[in-house]
């Protein structure tokens, strides 16, 4: 005897990999994203979303939240927060990714946010890699912020709760302009990292910042920090929220173990993943 055979349905497109789940006795599917990634400045925002089953019609065109304008995003985190069964949005702040890596750091903040939900899940949706540790089944579904709408929604929470605080940060520290990039690796931003250096809110485990640190100080960079490279992006990607497809830097395979801490400088650029 086998269990009967899943059928996706193509017609619910982004909601078919959730309904089949649930209707498997799998739910509720909570989905997990994250926003800030590819940012040398700011934290790291990751969201943990359930949506109601059968609620697509409210949700008409919600997709990737790098695909959505500003307006739309807002539009969407009102609506999810309204509707959604249960979400969650956790903080990581500069100082822990400089401690433990971009990539182990967004991995614990995806466990957090779903152990954080009120409602249990019964299986767990991520963007792109598998994470483990949840305690129920989960999935990585590629590019699951356009395939999966839990995973979309997550983005969305996510991307409005970082460019939120960007926003208010630029209110403290305007050199920086982080209202218009973010937090991201653009020329503004460069500018005046080196103009300025970095402060307390800049990850210096990237290596623009910790050039900025080394230039402005013999000893700038702080005991423990670990190496997560730099990438420069454009401005309108960076105003757009594309920067954290095209920028990802972490300690995967080959990469630094939990012990490493930086010593020289990485040429400007690093290796994406």
């Amino acid at each position: 005897m086998q269990p009967p055979r899943a059928i996706v349905r193509r017609s619910t497109e982004s909601w078919a990999l959730q309904s089949a789940l649930e209707r498997h006795g799998l739910g509720p599917v909570v989905g997990v994203d994250e926003a800030g990634r590819g940012a040398c400045a700011g934290p790291l925002a990751v969201a943990a979303c359930i949506l109601r089953p059968g609620d697509a019609r409210k949700f008409e065109g919600l997709t990737d939240s790098k695909l959505l304008t500003h307006e739309e995003r807002e539009h969407f985190a009102r609506v999810i927060k309204r509707r959604a069964v249960d979400w969650h949005v956790v903080l990581i702040d500069p100082p822990e990714v400089d401690r433990r890596g971009v990539h182990v750091a967004n991995i614990d903040g995806m466990r957090r946010a779903v152990a954080r939900l009120e409602t249990r899940p019964g299986y767990v949706l991520t963007d792109g890699f598998p994470v483990s540790g949840f305690g129920v089944p989960a999935l990585a579904v590629p590019k699951g912020d356009l395939a999966a709408a839990c995973v979309a929604a997550a983005s969305v929470l996510a991307k409005v709760t970082r460019d939120r605080l960007m926003a208010d940060l630029h209110e403290r520290r305007p050199e920086y302009r982080f209202d218009l990039h973010k937090g991201y690796c653009t020329p503004t931003h460069s500018a005046a990292l080196a103009e300025h250096g970095p402060s307390e809110d800049h990850r210096f485990s990237f290596v623009n910042v910790a050039a900025a640190a080394r230039g402005r100080s013999p000893g700038g960079l702080p005991a423990g920090v670990r190496h997560n490279g730099a990438v420069t992006v454009d401005e309108a990607s960076a105003e757009n929220g594309e920067a954290d497809e095209l920028v990802e830097f972490d300690n995967g395979p080959g990469g630094l173990d939990e012990t490493d801490v930086v010593d020289e400088a990485m040429p400007e650029g690093g290796e994406p993943r």
